[in-house]
């Protein structure tokens, strides 16, 4: 058996972790939240590890999916942290979606201990986490991935290499600006249309089967807007953070960015008016407040 680590059991590590559950590696898992953890292990017959350390002593893989990068540094220090359980030859595989520069720092200091680094951000959400179907954006050495290639293979249904350690964290950061773009650009499109008389779910329709679709026209407002459901699959305070990575590397890349540091203003701006416990996609309920039009 593999032995395996996996720290951070949230709502997307969660369904992940349960992916290595199986006969073929040996799992132990962490949570900040120790009860958690310790249900997932009596749950699932694996082991709950009572610290990092302890749950990278002996893991070839150690697995972290946290809020952010901080939370992964973090978790590094100390005599019961990462770094005092991690053996060389051991890699470090952080499905957080994190930041390039904190990303290279921590390779960085694995490397000093002959540990490898990848980060690897996921795409899917909850129900690709639940059927493993994610899509997995690594950055770090090729040979490291494809050393790798059977964890990502439980949870991931495409991996694709993304070049050196940070750019998946890049490359995650960049997309969610676009589902940041997408959703408010179309709540501001669907009010103005709601106003003019065009009922949204014939607006939705159009534009369905036109070149202005997307995931949020064709599954979120559908499903969430429309209903007024809005469950909480993935938080507000999240995409805010991400987007304001996306917005960060385009200033240290010196790429003009107009509208993807807008797009970080107005997810701040949606976060500190709904709160840290807000699904994403509730950031249509505050350009239909300044709308004075509900979309349904």
């Amino acid at each position: 058996m593999t032995a395996v680590a996996f720290l951070g059991l949230g709502a997307i590590g969660t369904p992940m972790a349960r992916h290595l559950a199986t006969p073929e590696y040996s799992l132990r898992v962490w949570n900040r939240t120790a009860a958690k953890a310790a249900d997932f292990a009596a749950t699932h017959g694996v082991t709950h590890a009572e610290s990092p350390a302890d749950a990278a002593n002996g893991a070839r893989f150690i697995i972290t999916c946290l809020p952010t990068s901080a939370d992964v540094e973090a978790l590094l220090d100390g005599p019961t942290g990462l770094e005092a359980g991690l053996q060389e030859g051991a890699t470090l595989i952080d499905c957080t979606s994190g930041d390039p520069t904190t990303s290279r720092r921590i390779a960085a200091r694995l490397a000093s201990h002959g540990v490898g680094f990848l980060d690897a951000p996921v795409s899917g959400g909850v129900a690709g986490a639940e059927i493993g179907s994610l899509t997995v954006m690594v950055g770090g050495d090729a040979a490291l991935l494809e050393r790798a290639a059977a964890i990502f293979g439980t949870f991931g249904e495409t991996v694709v290499h993304c070049g050196p350690v940070g750019t998946g964290h890049a490359l995650k950061a960049v997309n969610q600006a676009m589902l940041a773009v997408h959703i408010w650009s179309l709540a501001e499109g669907l009010t103005a249309l709601a106003r003019a008389g065009v009922d949204p779910k014939i607006a939705l329709e159009v534009i369905n089967a036109s070149s202005g679709r997307s995931n949020s026209s064709q599954n979120l407002f559908p499903q969430r807007v429309l209903t007024r459901a809005f469950p909480r699959t993935f938080r507000l305070a999240l995409l805010d953070k991400d987007v304001g990575i996306a917005a960060r590397v385009q200033r240290e890349q010196k790429v003009p960015s107009p509208m993807i540091q807008l797009a970080a203003e107005l997810m701040s701006m949606a976060h500190r008016e709904l709160g840290d416990e807000a699904d994403h996609v509730e950031a249509v309920k505050v350009v239909e407040r300044m709308a004075g039009e509900v979309i349904d």
